[in-house]
């Protein structure tokens, strides 16, 4: 029992009393509506003008298979030298020396204020300006028997991924505890070998997981890829229904096969997250 001499004048002793639950009638309602929605949503699907068995048949077709081995392949490889691309731009942007900060901002600048869909047609279409490619009097080459859509596709995705990742790893670098720059110059190691083995790694931890945010976008960028003709799994879908005249069941498949991907690729995402940022960030409750 509580004793009501410890009570404020004037209150009553609530103690036992039943706590009455509020009613979020706003959550509810909210609820209620994105069900109907979603069910409108499955049902138009349902009844609208779409021969899923042709969905089921083209899923695990060989051009689809191999159009998401290509899209995979781009993506890693597109990732890799963006990454690489990235650690240089980063280090150049952070250097003393105005004319690297100058190329490196200017790259910047460039790669990430024009539209990617404009960058691969105009990588696809460089013979028109450069008939040739290569070093004269070593090895030259026509253009347009070098530039095919795989490499057009590879310049493109992985220069203009290299403009993001290297203000991501830029972030990380800054990152950094000053002292540790002080600490690496104390016992007489150079700038490059105390970035190298001091502040790059750790500057991981706060690199690491938003690189994987950005290669899961890398295999949905990838799908730009299909305007130039590279045989990634959207340009595949296109190529049959071409064919066929079954475009919004192909595009089902390739957006079903997208969701699988990126569905397969999260949870690792997650495991790269939360082994980084121990002892960094307090895990959300």
């Amino acid at each position: 029992m509580t004793d009501r001499s410890k009570l404020a004048p004037g209150y009553d002793d609530l103690h036992g009393k039943p706590v009455a639950k509020r009613l979020h009638w706003g959550r509810w309602m909210a609820a209620g509506i994105l069900v109907i929605l979603l069910g409108l949503l499955v049902r138009a699907f349902a009844r609208g003008q779409i021969e899923w068995s042709v969905v089921g048949q083209f899923f695990t077709a060989q051009a689809i298979l191999a159009g998401i081995v290509n899209t995979m392949f781009m993506a890693v490889l597109a990732m890799f030298l963006g990454i690489v691309l990235g650690i240089i731009v980063a280090i150049m942007r952070l250097s003393s020396n105005p004319v690297l900060v100058s190329v490196a901002a200017g790259y910047t600048w460039l790669f990430r204020g024009t539209p990617l869909i404009l960058q691969l047609l105009l990588w696809f279409n460089i013979a028109l300006v450069f008939p040739t490619i290569g070093i004269p009097g070593l090895w030259e080459g026509r253009a347009v028997d070098i530039m095919t859509p795989f490499v057009a596709a590879l310049l493109g995705l992985s220069l203009n991924q290299g403009a993001y990742t290297s203000e991501v790893i830029r972030a990380g670098i800054i990152s950094v505890d000053e002292g540790q720059h002080d600490a690496a110059s104390a016992i007489g190691m150079s700038k490059m070998r105390a970035l190298r083995r001091i502040v790059l790694p750790q500057a991981m931890k706060v690199v690491l997981p938003p690189l994987g945010n950005e290669f899961i976008s890398m295999i949905k960028t990838t799908s730009l890829a299909s305007v130039i003709q590279y045989p990634e799994v959207l340009h595949s879908a296109e190529n049959i229904y071409f064919a066929n005249s079954r475009v919004i069941e192909l595009l089902i498949v390739a957006g079903l096969w997208y969701l699988i991907v990126v569905s397969a690729l999260t949870p690792l995402q997650m495991l790269l997250e939360r082994h980084f940022s121990r002892g960094t960030a307090r895990r959300a409750k």
